[in-house]
């Protein structure tokens, strides 16, 4: 019998991100999450995508569109966000604005949780985020696709950031 791989789509990330009511896509193009998920949120009609040069920029642009009404989800690397830990905290964590990011994790082998991956960076990102005490889940398949919206919806709740980290390279 050969076992069944799961996957990670695209679409269904999108179509998570659309139930949470996100229309702006901040962005700074990654090898993770660019081929599949990148393109298509910039050839969505529904999508605003604005791409930005530094990801500690996208945290205050995030804010920024909050500030006005509007919801919006940085998509970046995880070098990325450990580059924006102070960002994050400031903007995010101390000023209670609800920042949503999507991370991907490059180089994450398959099968491994995050903090057991043989790459440093991968393995600190989640004791970061819990000493920051910012809440996050992981993205490895399609099936962990159903939580985005409610954990995007609970950091507007909250006034709060939210990590969605993306294990898996979506297809």
């Amino acid at each position: 019998m050969v076992a069944e791989v799961q996957s990670l789509e695209a679409a269904s990330i999108i179509a998570g991100i659309k139930r949470a009511g996100i229309r702006f896509i901040v962005a700074l193009p990654d090898r993770h999450t660019s081929a599949q998920l990148l393109r298509k949120l910039m050839a969505d009609p529904e999508m605003r995508v604005v791409q930005v040069c530094k990801e500690d920029e996208g945290v205050s642009i995030c804010s920024g569109l909050y500030a006005t009404g509007h919801r919006a989800l940085l998509l970046m690397q995880y070098t990325g966000l450990l580059d924006s830990v102070n960002a994050i905290r400031g903007v995010a964590v101390e000023l209670h604005n609800p920042v949503c990011m999507m991370v991907g994790l490059l180089g994450l082998e398959p099968g491994t949780r995050p903090t057991q991956s043989k790459r440093y960076g991968l393995r600190i990102v989640e004791p970061v985020l819990d000493v920051m005490e910012v809440p996050h889940l992981l993205l490895e398949v399609d099936a962990d696709t159903a939580q985005i919206a409610s954990a995007i919806d609970a950091a507007y709740a909250r006034s709060g950031p939210v990590v969605l980290l993306v294990g898996a390279e979506p297809v």
